[in-house]
């Protein structure tokens, strides 16, 4: 593999000195200079110099050739080139060099209890991230209550109870602990969290609030006071879930799904009262309702934009199509431009690829339920597993099987061989992790050309690359079986990138790495229509999400602002295959997929990562609003 870049330790120099003669302007773009006064005796003008590296800052603006001087954890200076030494310097000649990105969705909640690196978001340049969406996260907690917590985590992001349980060190009661905890610790990556509706009742509420009864008028003014305590600790705001979709492992809707207008406004104006900021919304999707107890998108909407227009807060919501609804986002998003115009800030969270999950041998499959593939899977390693089930004896035995009896008290238990029945909606991914694949990469297309039934073709494609391949099951955003919806969404002035979910699924997805994808597919390999400019790729993680948060500091490529960068060789960037590490506490399994191709990523001046390799240092802290 060849190099990805050049770090270079610069020797002190007797003289720095900088004149106005060393300067030179470049008259087809605009670039900030500033004066720096000699170095002090001894002292080194810049702690890191990028050179030479084409700088696309974040604002959608045209990259530009330049040098990009950091100090003190600030970007002290953005000069076609800078005169001074460093004590240390990449050469960025040929790579990109961006603001770090902003992930606004995802479901570190608990993992920031054991993990200083916060894997995978650390791999695909992420600098900062947002927990505690949907609803659902670990503070506050009645002791005694932990347990549950674990279970509501469990059901709705798929995060085994087991990790949770060995991983979590509960070091707190109330939210402005759980700040307090995160904030002793030291990160790859800087954190900020909302504060989740469901914790919040069930800490207010108990069981009552666990079964989504009724809040009472004490309940009510309990709740809106613990959010205004917990905005005013730094919360960067309050999330909620009001969709069925989401639920505890027990089957529970998640506490607040069936919250009254009376609670929501009350708490919203708690936020408001305690400094403002987000509210962030997993809102239901159908149109109607249906038969469940819910509002249905419609009047979702509704009081999403009544409360963006009675308030300044920053209302978002989840984004996605379904196929049983293939053009309810349109209403959407036509709403929500609508509200904007007047004057209201409701802007959804979109996707920037199709979400379901991998179908792998270390996660979901349709072979599961079968009994021998049960008893290999209990008595072997992934490892060794894998060797079983390349053995045509055992492949024989196992297509020959019929499905163990579901159980129904299991989560997901049945989807193993609901997989089976649906051969038409799985997809080879390809050698090149293809996200976007054509009708003809399905299980059953390829089974047919093939002439074997589609439980062969899946078991074979399975096996492949020593049975660490994975299929693609797209269960939203990929009704045309393209991404032609995905781009109308991104690129819709309403609409800002979410929807990663880092952290979250860990058995069914690594979605984290979309930072990487909004890079390699839509600003350079996308085939089946239009692209994106890689200045907007940078923009839509960069400023536009650091301008939903409120984090003025940080996004961009500027004199001043935070020294979050990335340098990235954007010719050579790729997504790796996701694969499967048993590294979660308790031995617990996710799905990982890495990237190739960044050079560096630095996180409040210091290198975090060179190569794709962690450097060790720790300079990520909370965030508070």
């Amino acid at each position: 593999m060849q190099s990805l870049g050049v770090v270079r330790t610069i020797p002190m120099h007797p003289d720095c000195s900088v004149a106005l003669s060393n300067l030179s302007f470049n008259p087809v773009m605009t670039v900030r200079y500033s004066l720096h006064s000699p170095k002090e005796k001894g002292v080194l003008m810049f702690d890191l110099i990028i050179r030479g590296g084409t700088v696309v800052d974040g604002t959608g603006a045209p990259a530009f050739t330049a040098d990009v001087a950091v100090k003190d954890g600030v970007i002290a200076q953005v000069a076609s080139t800078i005169v001074g030494e460093a004590a240390e310097e990449i050469d960025a000649t040929g790579k990109l060099v961006t603001p770090g990105f902003i992930d606004i969705h995802t479901h570190y909640d608990g993992q920031v209890s054991w993990d200083t690196l916060l894997e995978p978001s650390s791999g695909h340049g992420v600098t900062t991230v947002v927990v505690g969406n949907c609803g659902v996260g670990f503070a506050p907690v009645r002791p005694g209550r932990e347990e549950w917590l674990v279970q509501l985590m469990e059901g709705v992001e798929d995060i085994p109870g087991t990790a949770l349980h060995e991983g979590i060190k509960w070091e707190w009661e109330t939210f402005p602990e759980y700040l307090d905890a995160i904030d002793r610790r030291r990160y790859s990556m800087d954190i900020a969290a909302y504060v989740p509706h469901g914790a919040v009742r069930g800490y207010v509420m108990g069981d009552r609030g666990a079964r989504n009864e009724d809040a009472t008028a004490e309940d009510i003014a309990e709740m809106a006071r613990i959010v205004r305590e917990a905005r005013e600790a730094g919360a960067v705001g309050f999330s909620t879930s009001r969709t069925m979709g989401h639920k505890a492992k027990d089957g529970e809707p998640v506490p607040g799904t069936f919250a009254s207008s009376e609670e929501l406004n009350a708490i919203a104006d708690a936020l408001t009262a305690g400094g403002g900021g987000i509210f962030e919304i997993a809102p239901e999707v159908l149109p109607d309702g249906g038969d469940q107890p819910t509002m249905g998108m419609t009047e979702e909407l509704q009081w999403m934009g009544d409360l963006a227009l009675r308030t300044d807060l920053k209302v978002t919501y989840l984004l996605l199509q379904y196929a049983t609804m293939p053009d309810t986002w349109k209403q959407a998003l036509d709403y929500s431009s609508m509200i904007l115009e007047k004057g209201g800030y409701l802007r959804p969270q979109v996707a920037a690829r199709p979400f379901g999950m991998m179908v792998c041998w270390a996660g979901y499959h349709p072979f599961a339920k079968r009994p021998t593939f049960i008893s290999l899977a209990s008595s072997h390693s992934l490892a060794d597993l894998r060797t079983e089930l390349a053995k045509p004896s055992v492949r024989a035995q196992i297509l020959s099987e019929p499905d163990e009896p579901v159980n129904s008290a299991v989560q997901f238990d049945g989807l193993g061989p609901a997989l089976g029945m649906i051969p038409h909606l799985m997809y080879a991914m390809g050698d090149n992790v293809d996200y976007e694949p054509t009708p003809a990469m399905s299980v059953k297309a390829l089974a047919d050309k093939a002439g074997v039934s589609t439980f062969e073709m899946a078991y074979d494609l399975l096996n492949e690359n020593g049975g660490t391949a994975s299929l693609m099951f797209p269960t939203l955003n990929y009704v045309g079986e393209n991404h032609d919806v995905i781009y109308e969404m991104l690129t819709h002035p309403a609409a800002i990138n979410g929807l990663s979910d880092g952290g979250a699924h860990v058995r069914m997805i690594c979605d984290a790495s979309i930072p990487t994808y909004l890079l390699t597919h839509w600003a350079r390999d996308r085939a089946r229509g239009p692209k994106l400019s890689i200045e907007e790729a940078v923009r839509m993680q960069t400023t536009a999400t650091a301008a939903v948060m409120g984090l003025s500091d940080r996004g961009e490529v500027a004199e001043g602002k935070r020294a979050d960068i990335n340098v990235i060789d954007f010719q050579n960037l790729r997504l790796n295959a996701p694969h499967a590490e048993n590294d979660l506490p308790a031995g617990g399994r996710r799905i990982l997929q890495s990237a190739d191709g960044y050079v560096a990523t630095i996180v409040n001046g210091a290198i975090t990562r060179r190569n794709g390799v962690d450097t060790g240092a720790r300079p990520g802290r909370l965030v508070r609003a």
